[in-house]
């Protein structure tokens, strides 16, 4: 009997029981999630090895070109590892590293040390080995969508586990659905880029939306994403892979390093979409960046502050995006941002450029306490440098801070399905709704200065409740005559006691 997705999920998550108090919970995903990757692979590379063999025979059966998966080298299967019982730390770390060697595009992917976590001896390793090996996991027994979705279940559980420095690498899906699908539209062929990757969560979600919301391919799509973090990088690959999407994820700062530029790196390559969360107000590069090789911080002789990187960010993925004169196509880009970037009075400089190339179409506030690592109120930022005939000059604003769009739940709020939807219809009908949504011309906007606080375009006062004058004056009559026949006992009572 096939297992199913929550057995799968609950499977996965008591690898973390295994190794509690022996690493710390901030380790449990650089231990755990390569052990569940090369535990997919090499199932998958047995089952397809077996078929290759019957199909060429031993000696070419092991050919690369035969596989669509890393080749995992002889001695070095999961049942080999599972028959070690001594030294296991040792044998895992070879392991990871013959598979590396065999598939160079694996390099820096598996970053544990199995044998520096001295209490990660060979009785909690072996019982989670062993504990892994309960199920195939080859694609046969388990699609890849399900297995990516049972990782993506375990990277999240594992960003809970860390708290607040797991909001780094891990965006909260009904935040990621909300940005999908305020750029949706997609098509083969499309490339989709993330320059702030953490764990992959927007790039997968694209993918999962474009397969079971528009009957599309994933397959053919191209995914890309850059992280700083080395550790965090190599889980947004192994999660590309193991979703089987088409992927590249490359490591470096995406404002100091730009990664993905055009054959003459003098241009960064472009995309149909950018989905981000960056880093709120973060320190950046400034001093290195005032004469940028790519053109990407020219919105202003001043740049952004060094202790406050959102509009460096901002200015970096409208670089990305494609532009329909260059390009033949435009570019749009969700971006999650904090509420300051829309009306912090010294980069009105800032927002000037952006809306008088008209790229902002539309601003999405939403409630605080929705992130792990922050609590204040954000938003997002719809960019698109090919807005349709009937939208131009003009941002939709939706302020969705309301408590019909969220729950609040133990430590932190959640937009609900309703509510997402709720922004989503509003956005793509360019609806204006009470006290929740409005079309804005860019001539109203400059009259504001180019401020794009929400408040100053949608009224988002709640209602004052009318007030009926002939019930509140029964209620007033009402409680007179109830002090009234209290102080006439509390009389009968002082003159029974003599006072007067």
């Amino acid at each position: 009997m096939p297992i199913s997705l929550d057995d799968l999920e609950s499977h996965l998550f008591k690898c973390a029981d295994i190794i509690r108090d022996a690493v710390d919970p901030t380790d449990y995903k650089e231990f755990i999630l390569p052990l569940v990757y090369y535990k997919s692979i090499s199932d998958e590379f047995e089952k397809q090895y077996a078929e290759n063999l019957d199909e060429y025979g031993e000696d070419f059966a092991r050919r690369e070109n035969l596989y669509d998966i890393p080749v995992v080298p002889e001695g070095y299967l999961w049942d080999d590892i599972r028959a070690v019982s001594d030294n296991i730390d040792q044998e895992l770390n070879e392991a990871f590293d013959a598979l590396t060697e065999a598939n160079p595009e694996l390099t820096g992917v598996f970053r544990a040390d199995y044998i520096d976590a001295d209490a990660l001896d060979d009785d909690r390793l072996g019982r989670l080995v062993e504990h892994l090996s309960k199920y195939d996991l080859d694609r046969d027994s388990v699609p890849p969508d399900m297995l990516g979705e049972a990782y993506m279940d375990l990277v999240r559980h594992f960003a809970e586990e860390e708290g607040k420095s797991g909001g780094q690498f891990f965006t909260p899906p009904h935040i990621v659905n909300l940005c999908v699908r305020l750029v949706d539209e997609f098509e083969d062929g499309m490339t989709f880029h993330d320059p702030t990757v953490g764990s992959g969560g927007m790039l997968i979600e694209a993918a999962r939306y474009y397969r079971e919301e528009q009957d599309g391919d994933p397959t053919k799509l191209t995914f890309t994403g850059q992280e700083i973090n080395p550790d965090i990088a190599a889980i947004a690959k192994m999660n590309l892979s193991i979703h089987g999407l088409d992927g590249e994820i490359q490591r470096e700062d995406s404002l100091s390093n730009p990664g993905f530029t055009n054959e003459e790196q003098d241009e960064l390559e472009r995309f149909d979409r950018v989905l981000a969360n960056f880093p709120f107000s973060a320190n950046w590069a400034k001093d290195e960046l005032q004469d940028d090789p790519y053109g990407r911080f020219d919105w202003h002789k001043k740049l952004p502050r060094a202790d406050r990187g959102d509009y460096a960010f901002i200015m970096h993925m409208a670089k990305q995006l494609k532009r329909p004169d260059e390009d033949g196509v435009g570019g749009k880009a969700a971006v999650v941002i904090p509420h300051g970037v829309l009306f912090r009075k010294h980069e009105s400089r800032y927002r000037k450029p952006m809306l008088e190339n008209d790229m902002v179409e539309a601003i999405v506030g939403l409630p605080e306490n929705l992130f792990q690592n922050v609590s204040i109120p954000s938003a997002v930022l719809v960019l698109n440098t090919d807005k349709p005939a009937e939208r131009e000059g003009e941002v939709q604003f939706v302020h969705a801070a309301d408590e019909a769009f969220y729950e609040e739940l133990s430590n932190q709020s959640e937009l609900t399905e309703e509510g997402v939807d709720h922004v989503v219809e509003n956005v793509r009908e360019w609806a204006t709704e009470e006290r929740v949504s409005r079309t804005v011309s860019l001539d109203e906007i400059r009259e504001n200065d180019y401020n794009l606080n929400i408040a100053l375009y949608v009224d988002t006062t709640e209602p004052e409740e009318d007030i009926d004058v002939e019930e509140e004056l029964a209620k007033l009559r009402e409680l007179q005559a109830e002090r009234d026949e209290i102080e006439a006992t509390m009389s009968e009572h002082m003159e029974a006691l003599n006072y007067e």
